[in-house]
């Protein structure tokens, strides 16, 4: 998920902000109890469009299909690229601590960090870092990056080269894993292109026969007031409490300050409420493709 707004709404954070004080050493070591997936069964794959999105919105899902001992794919799909993350990480003091709704930077409030601006190297390899403690503590049997430039914002036509990128890299998996579900972000309700071209893409290739389980999981419903977040959905999870303690574990990965480990808790500086909702709300928010969906850029 990108982004690096300020506070949209009030947030309890009677809990999340314990995080700042976990070290990535427990972190990056915490893994799901589940009973060991079965060679025989179709695995889950599941979308993340970027780093955060897999604990935000996918875990409890992923903790569910671990249980019933499904194998269990994790999906990075763009590289997550932000200049104005990076741009957010030289500030100091850290922006968290003097936005009118201030958060805890796991810093202390000094990044004490003069990275590039362009958003791509350090952004992007320390993100990734996050994202793959975020797997290791949900315990998935695989993780896939696609390594796909998050660039589709620029223009529509390269949002329509993004889909293409993202359709060529699912369709591999489709015909590598036949029979699998797949588990994509609901793009048509959320803020980013990339979150949309995920969705068009599934559309596309259920249109085509290519893939038929489908599920969209609603990452930025946890931007909505608490009693708004179902609306519209297929299907509510109902998380239940060891699986959301894992899913927070998750969560931690992406606040957890330990440079020697390339962790610099990116996801809690660029979406500090959408962690903490998520983190104080044990539902998922499942939704299939309306009847009008509309593929492409801004639709």
């Amino acid at each position: 998920m990108n982004s690096i707004d300020g506070p949209a709404f009030a947030v309890s954070r009677r809990s999340v902000l314990a995080a700042g004080a976990l070290t990535a050493a427990a972190v990056v070591h915490q893994s799901v109890r589940a009973p060991a997936a079965s060679a025989a069964a179709k695995p889950a794959i599941f979308y993340s469009p970027h780093q955060d999105d897999d604990a935000i919105g996918l875990a409890g899902s992923i903790l569910e299909h671990k249980a019933a001992g499904r194998p269990v794919y994790l999906v990075l799909v763009s590289d997550g690229r932000n200049p104005d993350l990076a741009r957010l990480m030289n500030t100091d003091p850290c922006p968290l601590t003097t936005w009118a709704d201030p958060h805890p930077c796991a810093a202390g409030g000094s990044h004490r960090l003069s990275w590039p601006t362009d958003g791509t190297n350090k952004i992007v390899a320390a993100r990734t870092a996050e994202f793959m403690a975020s797997a290791k503590a949900l315990g998935v049997d695989k993780v896939i990056n696609f390594k796909i430039a998050d660039d589709g914002f620029s223009s529509t036509a390269a949002y329509d080269r993004l889909v293409d990128r993202i359709t060529t890299k699912v369709e591999a998996l489709a015909e590598r894993y036949p029979g699998a579900s797949h588990k994509f972000s609901a793009g048509w309700l959320e803020h980013t292109e990339t979150h949309k071209a995920c969705s068009d893409v599934a559309y596309r290739l259920m249109n085509d026969g290519t893939i038929s389980d489908v599920r969209f999981h609603h990452v930025y419903a946890y931007a909505r007031l608490r009693a708004r977040r179902a609306d519209g959905a297929a299907y509510v999870l109902n998380i239940p409490g060891s699986h959301m303690r894992t899913k927070r574990n998750a969560m931690y990965a992406y606040n957890t300050w330990d440079p020697g480990r390339n962790l610099y808790a990116l996801g809690y500086h660029s979406v500090p409420e959408l962690l903490e909702a998520a983190h104080d709300d044990p539902r998922e928010f499942v939704h299939t493709l309306p009847s009008d969906y509309r593929p492409g850029k801004g639709n």
